[in-house]
């Protein structure tokens, strides 16, 4: 078996992963020269640079990159096995979620979470984009992506848009479509979707990466084109535009975990019209590997049966595995 250093390689990790040799040094409990000694007998023996040094500055080189997603999972096993057999239960995990996720519909959660399961250690890693799929960024992951070899992924909520606004907003809509009741109105905007366009529109940038794309897919699902001359608010993210139609600035379009209709809390009134059915999942992602760890069944579990409880039309039943 031709194996490398054993004893570089978590001086390697801790350095890559701190992006500093000091710092690893500290986290080790060695001297800086003893990590750059480690650093450079492994370099040695390689073959390859791992580091490139520009004065302070420290980065991982392709090779070094690509060997830290390799040895990284093996050296998380090596101490997850060795726990297992010291009969020590890791509780740790880290789990990455999209920015809106995370706050609309998980931290209002984790205390529930913590009742259920007291000795599960949670990390939050928050991201505004499709984070990186590597035991390097979490342990579990929410993502829309849904391969990566050595992943699982199990689908957990398809996402659907669709309008809300302010109470006040809402009665002017009515007011000026000369509607009395919720019927009235959902049976003129059934026949019309188009007139919801007379009011100002909120559209955000993060969902399909431009401007005004989420409102032509809910009209293009309502059978209409995006009415000419509609006057938009526009917002880099899902969450500005949800907190601006909070303040009546006009319609915007918001998903499920944003806005729970059967005990909404944020002064928002969903509109009696159709839903846009988003064309990507999210999904549960997490390495193959450790798909038998206590902690991550646990959160897995968990985190399905929360869905369940939402019982959301368009939602089919997930069952648990």
């Amino acid at each position: 078996m031709n194996l490398p250093p054993l004893k570089s390689l978590p001086v390697f990790e801790s350095v890559a992963r701190l992006n500093s040799f000091s710092l690893a040094a500290n986290e080790l409990n060695i001297t800086q020269s003893a990590v750059s000694h480690h650093i450079k007998g492994l370099e040695d023996y390689l073959g390859e640079l791992l580091f490139i040094r520009q004065g302070r500055k420290l980065e991982l080189t392709n090779e070094g990159r690509s060997y830290l997603d390799s040895i990284s999972s093996s050296l998380n096993q090596i101490a997850r096995a060795t726990e297992n057999v010291k009969g020590i239960t890791e509780t740790k995990l880290r789990l990455a979620v999209y920015s809106s996720f995370a706050v609309y519909w998980l931290i209002p959660r984790l205390s529930k979470l913590k009742r259920q399961h007291p000795n599960l250690d949670l990390t939050i890693e928050m991201t505004f984009s499709e984070p990186e799929l590597s035991d390097r960024t979490a342990d579990c992951f929410i993502t829309i992506d849904k391969e990566k070899r050595g992943f699982d992924f199990e689908w957990f909520y398809t996402e659907r848009l669709f309008p809300v606004c302010s109470e006040g907003l809402y009665q002017e809509i009515a007011s000026a479509l000369n509607t009395q009741t919720e019927k009235e109105l959902e049976a003129k905007l059934k026949q019309s979707p188009q007139l919801l366009a007379q009011f100002p529109l909120i559209t955000s940038y993060s969902m399909y990466e431009s401007y005004a794309e989420d409102w032509r897919r809910w009209f293009a699902e309502e059978g209409q084109p995006l009415p000419e001359g509609a006057a938009f608010h526009r917002f880099s993210h899902l969450m500005l535009a949800h907190e601006a139609a909070t303040h009546s600035l006009g319609v915007a379009l918001v998903n499920d975990y944003m806005f729970n209709e059967l005990d909404p809390k944020d002064g928002l009134v969903k509109l009696p019209c159709g839903t846009h059915t988003a064309t990507d999942s999210f999904y549960i992602a997490y390495k193959h590997s450790r798909r038998h760890e206590p902690a991550l069944k646990q959160l897995r579990h968990w985190l399905r049966s929360e869905l369940n409880e939402l019982s959301l039309p368009s939602h089919k039943k997930i069952v648990s595995g």
